[in-house]
This record gives structure tokens, sequence and C-alpha cells, in this order.
């Protein structure tokens, strides 16, 4: 039975649901083209997944919304020359969905360059050293000139550990911040002719109760869908996967939820049992930069001794031609030898595997066999070959 939930402009199907786990199969619709989920998102920080061509992009990685990162973009390239070019879309020559994060997480990861404050952050450029101020207003505003189609609140990411005072801290400050972002979208119009939602984030570090009132809290804002932040920072798998279930038994079912930043493909399937839709993660992509391959088989250091002569694919179980055209011998010497074309050979494998794995999925899910495979997968997965 299909049940289809509309907001004013963007909206979520939910297809499905797995009898057997909390997966589910839906369609995200945007002005940019719908998104099947559950879905992986591409990271394009600075408006480029690094040595991947658009074209690879949609016709080889089939990747359906990828990601923009608002501090990095609006350091550069800035936001006169995004407008200039009539947003991040045009500028990049991508014609699908694109999802920007607020900036939030670098107000976590340049804790030695920041200041936190009620008003916002203010924080040092990693590139000048020049000093910028972020408000919640102001990530609004630069989402509104990057042009995403889904743009997220601004937010604290606290670290792990983190203590529960500050926890609790963090979380309400994520909170009223996230009220004022709202009030910046009533304020404002997209600026270049199509919609934009607004994502809220769920904080509260791995404490069961901040996360339940975060959760609660954020549900009651009735987004298109919601995020779930502050894990993939260091905690245990276990953590990881307790806080999400959590958080997800909380989550409206009616909209997406989007666990920000995760991971490997084991995370991926275990979250996606949990209830996730969405996942975004630098790691497929910084993996095989540094020689890291995913396969279905399990995971590849094509850097090791025993890939030297070893010409067979890639991975014969892939559908991309990359896989078939190279071997793993030839890639092992671009890799070794700092060759561009071993990065980008490598970064077209993770990412279209990563796509593949999603895709696969949604077809179990949709079978009713989702839980079987996906533990099935899961063992191989993990192994180092």
């Amino acid at each position: 039975m299909l049940e289809v939930f509309f907001n004013i402009f963007m909206h979520f199907e939910l297809i499905q649901s797995d009898p057997q786990s909390k997966a589910r199969l839906g369609r995200l619709h945007t002005d940019h083209g719908t998104i099947e989920t559950p879905i992986f998102m591409p990271v394009g920080t600075v408006g480029s997944v690094k040595g991947v061509h658009q074209q690879e992009l949609r016709d080889d990685i089939n990747a359906q919304i990828i990601l923009g990162n608002t501090y990095h973009l609006f350091l550069r390239p800035g936001t006169d020359v995004l407008e200039a070019a009539g947003g991040l879309h045009q500028f990049i020559g991508w014609e699908r969905p694109i999802l920007t994060d607020s900036g939030g997480y670098q107000v976590y990861s340049l804790s030695a360059s920041r200041k936190i404050q009620e008003e916002g952050v203010k924080f040092q450029s990693h590139i000048d050293g020049s000093y910028h101020f972020f408000t919640p207003e102001r990530a609004i505003e630069i989402q509104r000139s990057i042009g995403a189609d889904i743009i997220m609140a601004f937010d604290e990411c606290t670290p792990y550990p983190c203590d529960y005072a500050y926890a609790k801290r963090s979380m309400h400050l994520t909170h009223r911040w996230l009220g004022r972002c709202f009030t910046a979208m009533e304020q404002t119009e997209p600026k270049y002719g199509y919609q934009q939602a607004l994502f809220p984030i769920v904080q509260g570090s791995t404490y069961k109760d901040l996360r339940e009132a975060s959760a609660h809290a954020i549900a009651e804002f009735d987004a298109v869908g919601n995020a779930i932040g502050g894990l993939s920072v260091g905690e245990p798998d276990d953590d990881l996967y307790e806080m999400t279930e959590l958080v997800c038994g909380i989550l409206p079912t009616e909209k997406p939820r989007y666990l920000m930043g995760v991971g490997t493909p084991i995370n991926l399937l275990e979250a996606i049992a949990l209830g996730v839709d969405m996942f975004d993660c630098v790691m497929p992509s910084r993996n095989a930069r540094h020689g890291l391959l995913y396969t279905w088989e399990g995971t590849i250091n094509i850097k090791n001794e025993k890939w030297a002569k070893d010409f067979s694919p890639l991975d014969p179980s892939s559908k991309v031609w990359v896989d078939h055209v190279y071997t793993k011998a030839y890639l092992r010497h671009l890799i070794k030898t700092s060759e561009y074309l071993g990065i980008q050979i490598a970064t077209i494998h993770n990412l279209a595997f990563y796509l593949e794995l999603m895709r696969v999925a949604r077809e179990k899910i949709a079978s009713g066999e989702f839980v079987s495979w996906k533990n099935h997968v899961v063992s191989k997965l993990g192994q180092r070959l």
C-alpha cells in the first residue's frame, strides 16, 4: 500500500516498510528530481566530488543527490560568485538535487580557532586566518545563496567523549538556534526559482535522555525531513546504533531520516535496518585516495604487494565499467606512483559500490528479503582481502 505525505512543496512517499526490521523504501521529491531511499549522498565539499566528473557521478556512479559545504563554499568561491552563476547547480553543471551542511560540523572540527556564544560562532579561516562570524540567520542566508534543495540547520556538533553537562547545554543551544533558523527561512525567499527545505538536526551526544529530548523537540517543528547529528565522531558502533535506534523511534515515520556523516558499508546497512533513509560520508572517496577499496567480498588495500601481479578485474561483481577495464595490478601501480588517474578510478569504484549497495538494499526491502540479505552481506563486508 502506497502512503503519500505532502508538504507545501517537497514531499516524501513512504512506499514500503520491511516486516522484519525498521527498514523503509521511499521517495523524496524535490524540484531537481526524485531521490529513491535509502540513499547515500557523495560529498562534494567545495562543489566537486574529488576526482570525479559530474558525468561520471550521473552515469557511472548514479548519484541521485550530492553534498556541498556551507563553510567551504562561503570562503571559496564565495556567495557573490555563486549568485552571479545562478546558484551552485548552475556553477558546477549539476541538475540533480544538492544538500548543504550548515557549517555546524566545522564548528566542531575547528575547535582550536573558534569561539561559540549565544549569538553564533566566531572562527578563523583555515585558508588565510581571516575572522568570520556565523549565526543561524547567516547560515540560512548563505545556503539560500548557494541554492541547495535541502539546507541544514545551524547546530553545534559535540565531540566524543563529551561530559553530560556540556552535551545538555550544547543541545539546548542547538534547539534555540534551530528556532532562529526557521524564522530566517520564513523571512527569506529562494533565489533561483525553486524551493528549498530546512532539515533540523537531533543532538545530545550518547546520552539517552538528551537524545530523546532532542528528538521530541525536533519532531515538533514538523520539517520536511529530519537529521541525526553528533554521531560518527569517534563513538563505538554500539553507541552509534543505540542512539540511532532510539531517535528513529521518536522521529515521525512520514518524514525522511538523515544520519549525518555515516559511515562504513556495514554502518549503512545496520542503520537502514533501524529506520534511516539518507546517509553521507567522506569515507569512500577519502579512503579511495589512500588505496582502500570496498567490494562485495570485503575491503582491499590495493597498495599491498599481493596485488602487484594480480591481473583480475577490480571487482567482478560490479556493474561499473572501471571495475572491468582496469586490473588490480594496474590500479596498484597508479596509486603507488601517485598518478591522479589511480585516485580517479578508485574513487569512482568506491562511490559506485556505495550507490550499488543502496540500490540492492532497496530491492531487498521491496522483496521482503532485506534482513537475511543484510546479515549475509555484513558477514563479508568486514573481511580484509
